[in-house]
């Protein structure tokens, strides 16, 4: 959802977690959300860049870094 290059990680959470859910932990908005998963050369901020991992982590029990998404 966030990077094809990063299969593996990627597929941690695409398909079981919702942006939706990704956006009540998170914090961050839709349109933010929306913007990381369609556009693979939008990198975020690196506070709304934690935000997201930190989700993400939170959903999925896995310990993810910014790295399994952004390079």
């Amino acid at each position: 959802m966030i990077r094809d290059s990063r299969k593996d990680e990627k597929n941690v959470w695409k398909g079981t977690l919702k942006q939706e859910k990704i956006r009540e932990i998170s914090k961050v908005s839709r349109e933010t959300i929306s913007r990381v998963c369609k556009n693979r050369d939008y990198m975020p901020a690196g506070k709304t860049m934690k935000a997201l991992v930190d989700a993400i982590r939170k959903l999925t029990g896995k310990q993810v870094k910014s790295d399994d998404f952004w390079m």
